[in-house]
């Protein structure tokens, strides 16, 4: 009778002491899976910065370039519509028309911004137009003085003044009534840029 064991071995016993069946463990992981699973958001994180350079530079950039040449051109044709028989001649204050009369240039004057700290310039060029017909002598006379008036104007100016919508024509108005100024007389009354970059 000392075959028999006393007990009988409940189910609970034998599982504790048993393995595992094999449908209770969990599927081997295959090698690499877990690297398989990052690869699509890595490459979307590498890639992004790359794909958005190359949009900015050869999608907006040349749309955006086309655009705003586009639209220095446009106000220029529409603010000056043909003009009426009754109007004013050219000439006569009207901005947008060509010189007439008595000239002096002002070629590449190249000035230093305020607060830039010497890094940005304004380079220029431009053209006075007036009545007098000695207006070009006595600039030429004179042309000391205006070529420091000019840098004294032009120097004054910062970035922020440049950005500024109808810059162009503040500083015309300027350069206007300093020459007109400095030489004791209205002489200058108008004047065309020609050239006008800040670097």
């Amino acid at each position: 009778m000392a075959d028999k064991p006393d007990k009988k071995e409940t189910p609970a016993a034998a599982d504790k002491n048993a393995p595992a069946p094999a449908a209770a463990v969990p599927a081997a992981v295959p090698a690499g899976g877990g690297l398989k699973a990052w690869l699509p958001a890595l490459a979307a994180i590498l890639l992004a910065p790359a794909v958005t350079w190359a949009v900015a530079q050869f999608v907006l950039l040349p749309r955006l370039q086309t655009s705003l040449a586009g639209d220095e051109a446009k106000p220029a044709a529409a603010a000056a519509p043909a003009p009426a028989k009754s109007e004013k001649p050219a000439g006569k204050g009207d901005k947008n028309a060509p010189p007439t009369g008595p000239t002096y240039h002002f070629d590449n004057v190249v000035v230093n911004l305020a607060g830039t700290m010497g890094t940005r310039y304004l380079k220029t060029s431009f053209l006075v137009t007036g009545t007098d017909a000695s207006l070009a002598a006595k600039f030429e006379a004179a042309k000391p003085q205006l070529g420091d008036v000019t840098l004294a104007v032009l120097a004054s100016l910062t970035l922020a003044d440049l950005e500024e919508s109808g810059s162009k024509n503040i500083i015309r108005e300027k350069l206007i009534a300093a020459y007109n100024q400095t030489l004791g007389q209205k002489v200058a009354e108008n004047l065309y840029f020609s050239d006008f970059v800040v670097q």
